[in-house]
């Protein structure tokens, strides 16, 4: 790859540190795209032992790569994203994989085809655990940065993606008791 290729892809992977998500850090401000991307591939790496017949080298490109299409649109909450919007971001994400040097091209082409249909077991683990480190991150803050519908949608987002695997669901589970946690005066009048 040229150096002038190689700076230009750098340059579009900055945008994900500058564009920055809906999620709070435990600190009290906006999480960044690219933090998001990194401890979501944290999280493959600490769960490789989990899933031995996964290719979790794969799994790790999903999580390093899979919103740099935010580097262009931005970050939309998954309850604020229409399919309109994740139309565009597919565009772009196509756009920017059309520029890359064939070996990138054809590589990358088809980890987001794969993540995108969620038919094999490395799609299917990654998506989890994309929805676990927004739960995560959502539990990290406080409590005073929830939105109203944003109680009920902790208890709920990721749970059909963890049905991927039991150590996904145990996962699924763990983060619903911390939710439930975070705001007991809410979630103790629920019928």
């Amino acid at each position: 790859m040229r150096p002038e290729e190689f700076i230009r892809i750098m340059d579009t992977a900055e945008k994900m540190k500058c564009n920055t998500r809906h999620s709070w850090t435990s600190s009290g401000r906006h999480e960044s795209v690219a933090e998001h991307s990194w401890r979501l591939c944290l999280m493959a790496y600490f769960a490789r032992d989990e899933f031995p017949e996964a290719d979790m080298d794969k799994v790790l490109r999903m999580c390093l790569l899979h919103d740099i299409g935010e580097a262009f649109t931005g970050d939309i909450p998954a309850f604020r994203k229409t399919k309109s919007d994740q139309e565009t971001e597919s565009d772009v994400v196509g756009r920017f994989i059309a520029s890359l040097p064939e070996l990138y091209r054809s590589e990358l082409g088809g980890l987001f085809d794969e993540m995108e249909a969620l038919a094999t077991p490395e799609a299917r683990i990654y998506k989890a655990l994309d929805k676990m480190e927004a739960i995560i991150q959502h539990n990290e803050a406080d409590v005073s940065t929830w939105l109203p519908l944003e109680y009920d949608l902790n208890l709920t987002y990721g749970v059909p993606e963890s049905h991927a695997a039991p150590w996904l669901e145990q996962l699924r589970s763990e983060l619903i008791e911390i939710t439930k946690s975070k705001a007991p005066e809410y979630y103790n009048k629920q019928p």
